[in-house]
């Protein structure tokens, strides 16, 4: 039997726009993208697999490349400016997307070429499923494959939130995880096998909280999280509950405009991991949250990226 064909789409961008890209090739293109980072370059490859080939794909490619550039989300180009002026010498910048025909063997190799298994303090570890390595002795395990999620851990931000996820988890004291901003559902799966219940997760995007589901069945957590579609803007600033653990791994401006609706979501002895921020955003958004009474606990700078843990300044005081 002929072996079956796969088209890979790529897109090559700077690391801080990653996320972004993969939204826009999501929403171009149907199917969740997944993304490796150079971590010596800073550059970001995100990539999708179709069964087909795109039709009519050379005008495509042009029209997609051209709103790529209006986005400024490809090299050369600044964030809000035109395409003009983006030439050198007369010649027309290089096309930022790339078509590939794999055959089905060297698309499920891809991906061990890059992602390898994540260790968490000794007390985590999330691999991917074809990888043979096995946990330590007390060691939680979570499997996830990248090209079917939002998110593997490999992400500087997503890495600080499992941090402190596993740093938080207080022995078999009962602690509550609210998870803003699911994706993948990779912390709230972490937090379920680490202890933490309730635990609750959303996501804006309705794919990422189906795939999110489908993960957590995948690693037999799907009865101990409440995942559904929801919007940090819809928060009640007087919520029935609040947890001990909250991670907004959100972009720099959703976090200061909804502040208040964030914080409201923190218990009195909690922990609020922000997450998702750049480092030159870092400063105005801490200062925001130390208007609101919290007080900056840890916090961790790599790449372009910085995140930070905050607590209440004056906890014994708070109902």
């Amino acid at each position: 039997m002929k072996a079956k064909s796969l088209w890979r789409v790529s897109l090559t961008v700077p690391s801080e726009v990653e996320e972004e890209a993969a939204g826009f090739l999501a929403a171009q293109f149907g199917t969740p993208p997944a993304s490796y980072t150079d971590l010596e370059t800073g550059v970001s490859t995100v990539s999708l697999y179709l069964e087909a080939k795109p039709a009519n794909w050379l005008q495509r490619q042009e029209e997609l490349s051209r709103q790529l550039r209006r986005k400024g989300l490809v090299q050369g180009i600044p964030r809000g400016g035109s395409a003009a002026g983006a030439t050198r010498g007369g010649k027309p910048p290089p096309r930022p997307l790339t078509l590939a025909r794999l055959r089905h063997r060297d698309w499920a190799e891809v991906w061990k070429q890059h992602f390898r298994p994540i260790e968490i303090a000794r007390r985590l570890l999330v691999k991917p499923s074809w990888s043979a390595r096995r946990g330590h002795r007390g060691q939680v395990v979570l499997v996830l494959d990248p090209g079917l999620s939002f998110g593997t851990g490999h992400h500087p931000t997503t890495e600080f939130c499992l941090e402190q996820v596993v740093a938080r988890r207080v022995g078999r004291a009962d602690q509550s995880f609210l998870d803003m901003g699911t994706g993948s559902g990779i912390l709230a799966m972490a937090a379920a096998k680490l202890g933490y219940r309730p635990v609750v997760a959303f996501d804006y995007d309705p794919e990422a909280v189906r795939v999110a589901r489908a993960n957590a069945k995948a690693n037999g957590v799907q009865e101990r999280i409440r995942f559904s579609r929801g919007d940090v803007r819809e928060l009640s600033v007087a919520p029935r509950r609040r947890y001990q653990l909250v991670c907004a791994n959100l972009i720099a401006n959703l976090l200061l405009e909804e502040r208040d609706r964030i914080v409201a979501q923190v218990a009195s002895d909690g922990c609020l991991v922000l997450a998702g921020i750049l480092r030159n955003e870092f400063e105005q958004v801490i200062n925001a949250y130390q208007e609101a009474g919290l007080r900056l606990a840890a916090s961790r700078a790599k790449k372009e990226w910085r995140s930070g843990a905050m607590v209440w300044r004056e906890a014994a005081g708070r109902r």
